[in-house]
């Protein structure tokens, strides 16, 4: 049976940029560091999102329907993984190297921007293209600035995409059709973003208070995972996966968790893997009333409520399409050295809602004792999308 591993990480959030960094910051059991109250996105309405601070790479050397955000914030991660992808490239050709990133904003800030100064000045701004804003641009960006010539696509299936893309690179190794995979997910912020979850009533006014009897909703946030794949042994085995579309509705998951419940099923079956097998959950854990309804039932039906979980989005924001990725570069950092197994927080207010399975949520400072073996993570999307990764050490 052909195995897929995951060889090298390069990601950048609220949290840092880069694999110590990153997590230094998500294993610290003092305090919850990562998102920002600000009112760029929201003018006259403070909120707290997961804001990159560091400066982006310069794409100018790039055309200029290349020349946004996303794809700097995506440069940025492709660079701490720069040589690794290089010496793929030179060792399989560069048409066995094929690229699949989860991305929806692609270059919508550029577009806002230049949308904003045609209105006053009835100009477009010098270089903007719509091309920009092209759901594609991002897989087409890193294939052009790689010199790639193999498959190259994006996968946009709102909050599931990252995790979907490693699914899909994973099928693309087993299937022969590549050698190697850059696969991931990239997302920024931006006021359109924000305004449409909160036309939808989904965002906090406080940071997000996952599980908790007081959760208001979701903070939003940017950043970007990308991974080197190889059917050559590495550090981390994406051991198994799962993807269920249940259709419930447009933008509100099934109450029943039947989705989330065949999704993680179907990854620890393709795993191989009893639920006991599984040391630590990354929850969705978005914060909103439904999703961590739903989210508890199908985690207290598939893996009971013993397993160790938490949210990370107190941390990053929901970086949406990048969420998947982001959360599997968590997975990534708990099983890759980490020899007493500790573990990222579930930081919130510790109100458990009555109405929700009791599920063991990490503590500050928490450690399983041992080396980890097994991680799930968990994305669930708009429109019943769902997708579980079991990422294990190789």
């Amino acid at each position: 049976m052909t195995k897929v591993y995951l060889q090298e990480l390069g990601l950048i959030c609220s949290l840092g940029s880069g694999v110590d960094t990153v997590r230094q910051a998500l294993m610290d059991s003092a305090q919850a560091r990562g998102l920002t109250p600000t009112d760029r996105y929201s003018p006259g309405r403070v909120l707290h999102v997961g804001k990159v601070a560091q400066a982006l790479p310069d794409l100018r050397h790039l055309p200029s329907h290349y020349q946004t955000r996303n794809n700097a914030m995506a440069w940025a991660a492709l660079a701490q993984i720069r040589p690794a992808v290089d010496a793929a490239i030179a060792r399989h050709g560069a048409h066995r190297v094929a690229i699949v990133v989860g991305t929806s904003t692609s270059g919508l800030p550029e577009g806002e921007a230049a949308r904003a100064q045609f209105e006053r000045d009835q100009s477009w701004p010098e270089g903007f293209s719509y091309a920009q804003q092209e759901l594609g641009n991002l897989a087409e960006c890193l294939a052009v600035a790689l010199g790639l010539t193999g498959i190259a696509h994006v996968i946009s299936t709102a909050c599931s995409s990252g995790a979907k893309a490693l699914a899909s690179g994973a099928r693309l190794l087993k299937a022969g059709l590549a050698d190697a995979v850059i696969a991931g997910g990239c997302d920024v912020l931006g006021a359109f973003t924000v305004a449409g979850f909160s036309a939808l009533e989904s965002v906090s006014p406080e940071v997000c208070n996952p599980l908790s009897q007081h959760r208001r909703g979701i903070n939003l946030g940017e950043g970007a995972a990308l991974f080197l794949m190889e059917r050559d042994a590495g550090p981390v085995q994406l051991a198994g996966w799962g993807e269920t579309s249940d259709a419930h509705h447009m933008s509100a998951p099934d109450p029943s968790g039947q989705g989330a419940i065949r999704s993680m099923r179907a990854a620890l079956e393709r795993a191989g893997l009893t639920p006991e097998a599984i040391d630590y959950l990354n929850l969705h854990g978005t914060a909103t009333p439904h999703n961590d309804a739903m989210e508890s039932l199908a985690v207290a039906e598939v893996l009971g409520c013993k397993v160790p979980v938490s949210s990370t989005k107190p941390l990053t924001g929901h970086t949406l399409a990048a969420a998947g990725a982001l959360e599997a570069a968590f997975a990534w950092l708990t099983l890759v050295d980490n020899p007493q197994g500790r573990l990222p927080p579930h930081w919130w207010d510790g109100q458990a809602d009555p109405a929700l399975p009791a599920l063991s949520v990490v503590r500050p400072g928490e450690q399983l004792g041992h080396a980890p073996r097994y991680v799930m993570s968990n994305s669930f999307a708009f429109g019943g999308s769902n997708a579980t990764l079991i990422l294990g050490a190789a």
